[in-house]
């Protein structure tokens, strides 16, 4: 296995259409999920698609760790998974923001309308299906994952960009705004 350089935004691969996969039980295609798994591990992401590892073909991984689980039936933890030849289908029409990152954007955050609840279906190296209806964090990273491999990057599916910053800024916000509702609160109640 290998640790495979990222594609960062800018990059041609991360803006074309990917191309379905002939033999998902191929070597080259085991062996590609293999790193792309150890590669997602590494950058400690919750997602990784073909795409932004250079490799333009319909395939991701992903995880759904246990502090990102909402706990709902559709949103529980899931241990690395490989999706290959996705499909995706939003439930509603319904719209929620969601704070992503990208590993081919380090550094940044943004707030992003998701789908709350989707299904999707694909298959695994060994032919598998793999999918269902989900929900929360883990409908949002499958629709994450499943837009790389459209050349489709979150900030193309923003519509409040005042929700998009660096990681530092937005802790530094985060943190005056807590202190700001501390004082307030404190001051209302000498009153």
């Amino acid at each position: 296995m290998a640790i495979l350089k990222i594609a960062r935004m800018g990059h041609p691969v991360l803006l074309q259409k990917a191309e379905p996969v002939a033999d998902p039980g191929a070597p080259e295609i085991r062996r590609l999920v293999a790193d792309m798994i150890e590669t997602m591990e590494d950058a400690m992401g919750a997602g990784l698609a073909a795409p932004q590892v250079h490799v333009p073909l319909r395939l991701f991984v992903f995880r759904v760790p246990a502090a990102r689980a909402g706990g709902d039936p559709g949103d529980v933890p899931v241990g690395n998974t490989v999706v290959i030849n996705p499909t995706v289908e939003l439930l509603t029409d319904e719209r929620v923001l969601r704070w992503e990152g990208c590993l081919s954007i380090p550094g940044l955050r943004a707030a992003v309308p998701r789908a709350p609840r989707i299904r999707y279906r694909g298959v695994d190296c060994d032919g598998n299906a793999i999918g269902g209806e989900v929900a929360g964090f883990h409908a949002g990273v499958v629709q994450h994952e499943y837009d790389h491999l459209d050349g489709i990057l979150y900030p193309m599916r923003m519509t409040d960009f005042r929700n998009f910053g660096f990681l530092e800024e937005l802790a530094r916000a985060d943190a005056a705004r807590a202190a700001a509702s501390d004082a307030a609160a404190a001051k209302g109640g000498n009153a």
